[in-house]
């Protein structure tokens, strides 16, 4: 499929990209809660640096996302991101003390309900690319006019 897919995939877009930003700009602001204090608590080695790592990742590929600016390559690192929270975090509730929250499989879903949503959005992303409002798809587009009646890249208008 082209990077322009159906005109809803901004939606998806949006979406996606205000979750990471806003998770990786809260990574900062509440780094005991969100940061290298939870990374920490999960176990993960090197947490300041771990945290400080994931928070750029996710504000600079999210803040790409949401403009749909190198939307696929920037959906590559977040994938990442997100199957490494789900595997670190949420599957862990799978197995007895598990970290935290209500035990068991459905305990688990409700934990990982936005972390799925974020999986499957950076998939449909992936395959079907930006959507025509982005900015992938406007500067794909070649300067000149365009055909008869439409509007070109340059904003002149040729008549039909």
């Amino acid at each position: 499929m082209g990077p322009e897919g159906p005109p809803a995939v901004i939606c998806i877009r949006l979406a996606v990209g205000m979750v990471f930003l806003s998770e990786g700009i809260q990574k900062f602001v509440y780094p005991q809660a969100l940061g290298p204090g939870r990374f920490d608590k999960i176990g993960i080695p090197a947490p300041t640096f771990f945290a400080d790592l994931d928070g750029v990742v996710e504000i600079v590929c999210g803040a790409l996302v949401l403009l749909g600016l190198l939307t696929r390559p920037a959906a590559v690192p977040l994938l990442i991101d997100i199957v490494l929270a789900i595997a670190l975090t949420k599957v862990r509730e799978l197995r007895p003390g598990g970290f935290g929250g209500v035990q068991g499989f459905w305990g688990m879903a409700h934990d990982a309900r936005t972390d799925f949503a974020m999986l499957l959005g950076l998939i449909f992303l992936l395959w079907v690319g930006p959507g025509r409002w982005s900015l992938d798809v406007l500067i794909a587009r070649p300067a000149g006019p365009s055909p008869a009646g439409r509007v070109s890249a340059g904003g002149r208008v040729n008549p039909p």
